[in-house]
């Protein structure tokens, strides 16, 4: 038994289970039509493709939490939020980075960056700055909304939840909550279907997890989905989140997945921001950001959308970053020739399967004396020519695994001992073992989204196919992703 995620491995085993459900659907009884099936469902190339290996460049580093305090970006309170889940020594993204400076500065931002890039760092952190430097200001926090955050669907505010959890470990004094239809109306349901929906997980004191505690102090930070704040706006009930003692003190609007408005519901969503807009701050403006990771590359129409979408000013001006209100991502360089090697297949499984996996690596590879160093072996793999024609190959577009891999070794023994080959797997010597990894534990060798050493799609079916292989397809990448993000980082 192992703790990494095989992806092909998975892979098959989804495909396999697949063609075990197609020959349970019918009992034939003529033995050779019986016998004719099972091969075609066994052999036909009809029924699945994949998996497809699919890497993305990785985000560029910039400045850290502790720069931007230093240079009077964020607050110096900012300086008590620092924990493990924050720490303010690692560096931003430069699109973090980015968008944290503009909103700081009183700006309406779009922040459109891949999947897996932090785009909730760009519009949380400055969010929490404002909430720090209000309470140091004045000694404490009245109860009132200061910022919106509205999910299109639930389970995106859910996952928001546990990093909320995660950051705000250490700062009591900031509240927030989420108010959805399955919020429980009294505190002890709300504590029972908490306890259902995080076994193990202890509730923090400052999240508000019932509707009633939300009315009566609602929280500094309010995450909902359209749909139920058209109902919050109606309700007499929910009027003290924007009416009231506890009103006033609204800042922030952020949108999440811009891209799904559109058409009619853009129009519905416009209209439903121009309402609470009235509400809440008819006298004066908030700031409004959007994320999306889909929401097109022209950057005037990206701005214009935004504008119409918040009533609310974007600006594009080409040769001024200061007034450009889109952000997007900017990649890491990749390793350049001259490249070494290539390897002999087989000498990946072999370095895998060492004692010490990068000394082995090293001892094959062409460095002069006695080399080591933190990093080293995780550099020096990114300079090896079949590594190198990976990342080229990857980077035009995703691939089958099969194609690739008679790419890349040619095409000599059966698909299965090919794969086994393909660099990037979990059973390779590449990340995620620890001794290859180079300098602040990121993978260079195949660079791609969420930190993984490649993401791994499923094999596509048809229509028919089990909802419990549907939820395998779409939990492969994403259990592969966490596994080796926790490796490498």
């Amino acid at each position: 038994m192992t703790d990494r995620f095989d992806p092909l491995v998975t892979s098959e085993l989804i495909t396999s289970g697949y063609q075990r459900y197609l020959r349970s659907l019918l009992p034939i009884r003529d033995e050779k039509i019986a016998k004719a099936l099972d091969y075609q469902i066994t052999h036909s190339g009809l029924l699945t493709k994949g998996p497809l290996l699919e890497a993305t460049p990785p985000y560029a580093h910039s400045a850290t939490l502790n720069t931007l305090i230093n240079e009077g970006v964020l607050s110096s309170s900012f300086k008590k939020l620092d924990s493990e889940n924050l720490p303010l020594t690692r560096p931003l993204y430069v699109h973090q980075e980015q968008a944290i400076r503009k909103v700081t500065a009183g700006r309406n931002v779009v922040v459109a960056t891949g999947t897996g890039s932090g785009k909730t760092e760009s519009f949380l952190l400055p969010i929490l700055n404002e909430l720090s430097a209000e309470y140091e200001r004045d000694g404490h926090l009245t109860p009132g909304v200061r910022a919106l955050l509205l999910y299109p669907m639930n389970a995106l505010a859910n996952d928001q939840m546990k990093r909320l959890r995660q950051i705000l470990k250490v700062a009591p004094h900031i509240t927030f909550g989420r108010y959805v239809g399955d919020t429980k109306e009294n505190e002890q349901q709300a504590e029972e279907t908490f306890g259902k929906l995080n076994p193990g997980e202890e509730r923090l004191p400052n999240e508000l997890i019932s509707r009633r505690a939300m009315r009566e102090k609602p929280p500094h930070i309010l995450l909902t989905n359209y749909a139920m704040l058209e109902y919050l706006l109606l309700r007499p009930a929910d009027m003290d989140l924007f009416e009231g003692t506890s009103a006033g003190h609204w800042r922030f609007l952020v949108l999440d997945e811009a891209h799904v408005y559109d058409g009619a519901r853009a129009a519905e969503v416009a209209m439903l921001l121009r309402r609470l807009r009235d509400r809440v701050a008819c006298d004066r403006p908030l700031r409004y950001i959007a994320t999306s990771a889909t929401v097109g590359d022209k950057e005037k129409d990206v701005t214009e959308f935004a504008e119409r979408l918040f009533d609310a000013p974007f600006e594009w001006i080409p040769g001024d970053p200061n007034r450009q209100d889109l952000v997007r991502a900017s990649r890491k360089e990749l390793p350049k020739p001259p490249f070494w090697g290539p390897l002999d297949p087989t000498a990946y499984i072999k370095i895998a399967n060492a004692d010490d996996p990068a000394k082995e690596l090293l001892r094959r590879a062409p460095i002069d004396g006695d080399a080591n160093g933190e990093g080293l072996a995780g550099a020096v793999l990114a300079q090896e020519a079949s590594m190198a024609r990976l990342r080229e190959l990857l980077a035009a577009k995703p691939q089958m695994s099969d194609e690739l891999a008679k790419k890349l070794f040619g095409s000599e023994g059966t698909k299965q001992e090919r794969r086994r080959y393909l660099p990037g797997r979990p059973s390779s010597a590449v990340c995620p073992l620890p001794s290859l990894r180079p300098r602040h534990g990121r993978c260079l060798h195949v660079p791609v989204r969420d930190r993984t050493a490649f993401v791994a799609r499923p094999p596509r079916t048809l229509p028919r196919v089990p909802c419990c292989l549907v939820r395998a397809r779409c939990l492969q990448a994403v259990r592969l992703a966490s596994r080796i993000r926790d490796s490498c980082w």
